[in-house]
């Protein structure tokens, strides 16, 4: 008996502010704890009227902090980019700045501010709790899904005001606004094969959604026009993309005479590593990139890419959020991509 009452002692002891602490008590995810404060049927009965106990126990009351930002608004939109399958990948990257420079533009214009968070999710796995809980933000964007799809959908059920920009795929909860990746796939390997290739690689990381996407789009064509193609992983933190890219060009040496790179990043440097070979592109080496990055018109030679309308997409992020925290549950807007014909394909 002694033994049991210092453990309700030390339970109470705990001082319990935030949902992540509520959980780690119940031995649940901070989303379940959310689902079950807020009544949530996806969350069962038994695991519900625990989690309520202990919340009454430690007497933390669930819904402070929702009616404090309903009352008070900060005028701040949190920007999170978690890197989770890249750890290194820099915020300096030229896509985040291309598309944080168009929201930054839309919020200003519609009186927000912007708040900006690199996420290493391996170091806080609560991070999109403690961000959203923090008192300090209006609403969210998740830049990019990583390897963090699950999270997303746990927080997603428990928090409207929060749109991510990725891929969407079938079923999902989260709110999402992204380019149709597969149907971009599709267009690369499409043209390089149309432009005489014969074997074809995949330059990128293909555990992310949108990289995924992207190589399932490319494969379904090469598969179905007997082309082979093979993925060779490739990062996007400066300190390791030349030197990646540098191995493979000698793996695929006289094998492989058409490449897409996942994202117009890989391919710059991707063209710079071949002009150091002296391979002359597109006559024995043609390449496609991904985004249409305002570099990939001043490469040389230009380079054929499949553009995503981060303008637009940027756009709808903050339409949509901005009708979320009006309260309504919207639908995600997927935008098609274009072929850019120039010069390497």
């Amino acid at each position: 008996m002694a033994d049991t009452d210092t453990q309700n002692h030390g339970e109470r002891a705990v001082k319990v502010r935030t949902l992540a602490d509520l959980a780690k008590i119940a031995g649940v995810s901070p989303g379940t704890v959310s689902r079950a404060l807020a009544g949530n049927s996806l969350v069962n009965t038994k695991t519900r009227e625990k989690i309520e106990a202990i919340a009454r126990e430690h007497g933390f009351r669930p819904n402070q902090m929702a009616s404090k930002l309903r009352r008070q608004k900060t005028g701040v939109i949190g920007v999170a980019i978690p890197l989770g399958h890249d750890v290194r990948q820099q915020i300096s990257d030229t896509f985040f700045m291309t598309l944080l420079g168009y929201l930054a533009d839309e919020l200003t214009e519609k009186g927000y501010d912007l708040m900006l968070r690199r996420v290493i999710p391996a170091q806080d796995e609560d991070w999109l709790d403690r961000f959203i809980g923090s008192g300090m933000v209006d609403g969210v964007f998740v830049i990019g899904q990583s390897d963090q799809f699950e999270r997303i959908e746990d927080v997603a059920d428990g928090y409207l005001p929060m749109v991510v920009w990725g891929n969407h795929q079938e079923g999902q909860r989260h709110c999402v606004v992204g380019s149709d990746n597969r149907l971009g796939g599709k267009l690369a390997a499409e043209r390089l094969i149309a432009s005489g290739a014969k074997s074809l690689a995949f330059l990128g990381d293909t555990q992310p959604i949108e990289f995924a996407a992207r190589y399932a789009g490319a494969r379904e064509v090469a598969n179905k026009l007997g082309i082979s193609i093979r993925a060779l992983p490739t990062h996007l933190s400066p300190e390791r993309t030349g030197e990646e890219i540098a191995e493979h060009l000698q793996e695929i040496e006289g094998e492989v005479d058409g490449i897409f790179a996942a994202t117009d990043t890989i391919a710059v440097a991707c063209l710079k590593e071949i002009r150091e070979r002296g391979i002359e592109v597109p006559r024995q080496l043609k390449i496609v990139g991904f985004d249409d990055l305002p570099i990939s018109s001043q490469t040389a030679p230009p380079l054929t890419t499949v553009r995503q309308d981060i303008a637009a997409g940027a756009k709808g992020l903050v339409d949509l959020l901005l009708r979320r925290l009006a309260g309504e549950d919207t639908e995600s807007l997927v935008l098609p991509p274009h072929l850019v014909i120039r010069e390497t394909a």
